[in-house]
């Protein structure tokens, strides 16, 4: 019986985070099927590693498109028609709206290269090595309408080395980023992450041990 929970990826480059992905669904470690990839970047390497093992892939170019609403629109009647319970963003070089977020509240997953809430945004290995810190890795988490400030699911740590470039900081987060997204998203399949909204604070991501 295939699993029936069902990923949509969104992807813009060499899709590495998919390939994690696919390579936990073949090993059995992730119960879960991808339904769709969908590229804003037709020569996007991902998308060849979808095609690869026989999943659709659909570029959704964003040019095309006189706003980000309207983008986001026609991405999600992609992810619909393909039955995507939840959306990974693996290198998805797009700002997402609320036209996405909306259909898919609480559904839609984030890597990001940095321990959030630090280095949000773009170039976060360079800013970790610019602040001098010991400690980086990655956080996978839910999005919201901010950038980075979605509800953190798991984090996985990384040392900084003294001789540490830009370049190999990225390669010893991206392992881990690897080993960390297919775990979180296992996770979600069980049902065992959940959304609490303290009074008065942000909403925080609870996973069930």
């Amino acid at each position: 019986m295939k699993p029936s929970f069902t990923l949509g990826v969104l992807v813009s480059g060499t899709g590495t985070n998919l390939q994690a992905i696919l390579d936990a669904i073949a090993e059995g470690t992730l119960e879960a099927r991808v339904g769709v990839v969908v590229s804003n970047v037709a020569t996007a390497k991902a998308l060849d590693r979808a095609k690869a093992a026989k999943v659709p892939a659909i570029v959704v170019d964003h040019r095309a498109f006189d706003d980000r609403a309207s983008f986001d629109a026609a991405i999600v009647e992609v992810l619909r028609s393909h039955g995507a319970d939840c959306v990974v963003l693996a290198g998805f070089m797009r700002l997402v709206t609320s036209t996405l977020l909306d259909a898919y509240p609480n559904r839609i997953v984030n890597v990001h290269p940095a321990l959030l809430p630090s280095f949000p945004g773009t170039h976060a290995q360079r800013q970790a090595l610019l602040y001098g810190v010991g400690l980086s890795g990655c956080t996978v988490h839910f999005v919201d309408a901010g950038v980075d400030t979605g509800p953190i699911i798991a984090q996985g740590p990384v040392p900084v080395l003294d001789d540490d470039d830009e370049a190999s900081l990225s390669a010893r987060i991206l392992a881990k980023e690897h080993e960390l997204l297919p775990k979180v998203l296992q996770w979600i399949a069980d049902g065992r992450v959940t959304i609490e909204q303290p009074a008065g604070g942000r909403p925080r991501a609870r996973v069930r041990r």
